[in-house]
């Protein structure tokens, strides 16, 4: 399953369904009733933008740490992976242009 983020004002940003979903639970909008199909409308976005920079300070911490050794900053460190931040940079920047232009972001529909 794939995640197809849509707004007025940017391209389309896909994401895979685990990544979509991680994405959606930072910033509070994953549903557990219907997933798959939301908005997130302009007034929203604020919040969207500054729990998805938080969630990013906060990996950067575990990856800057060097006495931290668990499975979090394993998988973080893991240079096959791709990072929190890698993915949410084009989210990040939907979000933000979306913003200036008081445009809301649906994905399902």
């Amino acid at each position: 399953m794939l995640y197809k983020f849509k707004s007025k004002v940017t391209s389309d940003v896909i994401m895979l369904e685990p990544n979509g979903r991680e994405i959606l639970q930072i910033i509070g909008k994953f549903a557990t009733e219907n997933p798959y199909k939301g908005i997130i409308e302009p007034d929203y976005i604020p919040f969207a933008i500054a729990a998805l920079e938080q969630a990013l300070a906060k990996v950067q911490q575990i990856v800057a740490s060097p006495n931290v050794n668990n499975d979090a900053s394993e998988k973080v460190n893991d240079v096959e992976a791709v990072q929190l931040h890698q993915r949410a940079a084009p989210f990040l920047d939907m979000l933000k242009r979306s913003l200036a232009k008081q445009q809301p972001i649906v994905w399902g529909v």
